[in-house]
């Protein structure tokens, strides 16, 4: 990106900072689930949305852009996704802070899975399930802009999983670095007033933990398969990404069910590995949240006489460096508040 055009969004970042900035440090507010209903869900987003807005001093409203996108998370294929009900009832609670239903709009990653997991219509045909928001399907291409990527020195070696091999943005020229490059989804960032990180957990033999900051980033972008087989640098890229600044500071807190999570055998879905709790929990900090769930996964698999992950994964470790400002991994400093 050019050096004025970083600049320009910066004065503009300042002048429109998220709620996040305001909150305390280490914390996530949690509600009970009961039974995973849509009403439990509603009931649940608004009570934690009330004590967000309680904490961080201001009411969420409409700013400047008027629009909200919700960055979903379904690349574990069926069984393992954001769920459908929860990202209803953050729709409900925004358009009851002013939003319209239009100024809201879902981002996913690849049209089968966001189909499977419900948020697109059935081929055969049927009701779209989200008609009023617009879904950004990003394999489609058509989200990236040239001038706003992630570069890397790792280059495209690997087929990548959801794109056609060597694909690069249609408006891009011609570039033989191309392949050092992911291009980062610009709509959560450059049309939003704010964005809001919706990722489901599992364990990643690369990443270690598979979700708030892996689902903002390599789940976020194109052309990132090539991490994906690279321990090396697939942690330092995922917090790399997460703390560029337009990204970072549009991104303005994670929601996470824990109605599903999984412990080993991801990304792919495998139920005969997974646990399932009735909370769901907000916080600005996307490092805090991964260490909690690491720390959940590690017992499990404890527990079924798995290993723990392999502690020389460093995603947490870079993620947590004091510079990038993304958050902590300390979950002993931890304060978990319940919204209830």
């Amino acid at each position: 990106m050019t050096f004025s055009r970083l600049l320009l969004w910066l004065l503009l970042l300042l002048a429109a900072a998220p709620a996040r900035a305001a909150l305390p440090p280490a914390v996530v507010f949690e509600a009970g689930l009961g039974q995973f209903g849509a009403d439990e869900y509603a009931a649940a987003v608004e009570k934690l949305f009330t004590k967000l807005e309680t904490a961080a001093g201001r009411k969420i409203a409409p700013l400047a852009k008027h629009k909200v996108g919700l960055k979903l998370y379904c690349e574990s294929g069926p069984g393992l996704a954001t769920p459908v009900a929860l990202t209803r009832a953050v729709v409900a609670a925004l358009e009851r802070r002013g939003y319209a239903p239009d100024d809201i709009f879902l981002v996913g990653l690849n049209d089968r899975r966001l189909r499977d997991a419900g948020y697109l219509p059935a081929l055969a045909g049927g009701p779209a399930p989200f008609a009023a928001q617009k879904i950004f399907v990003l394999e489609s291409g058509r989200f990236y802009d040239p001038v706003w990527f992630y570069d890397s020195p790792l280059p495209n070696r690997f087929d990548p999983v959801l794109a056609p091999k060597g694909w690069t943005p249609a408006s891009a020229e011609p570039d033989r670095d191309a392949d050092r490059k992911s291009f980062l989804a610009t709509p959560l960032f450059l049309d939003t007033d704010f964005w809001i990180n919706l990722p489901a957990y599992t364990d990643h033999p690369a990443l270690g933990v598979n979700g708030a900051l892996v689902n903002a980033t390599l789940w976020n972008a194109s052309n990132t398969a090539r991490f994906l087989e690279a321990r090396s640098s697939a942690p330092a890229a995922v917090a790399e990404m997460a703390a560029i600044p337009e990204l970072r500071e549009t991104w303005s807190f994670t929601i996470v069910s824990l109605e599903r999570w999984q412990f080993i055998g991801g990304p792919w879905f495998n139920s005969l590995y997974t646990r399932s709790e009735p909370r769901l929990w907000l916080s600005a900090d996307p490092v805090l949240l991964d260490a909690l769930m690491l720390d959940r996964m590690n017992a499990a698999r404890t527990a079924t006489g798995f290993k723990p992950v392999s502690d020389t994964i460093r995603l947490l470790e870079f993620a947590a460096t004091p510079s990038l400002g993304l958050g902590t991994r300390n979950t002993a400093d931890a304060r978990i508040e319940p919204a209830d």
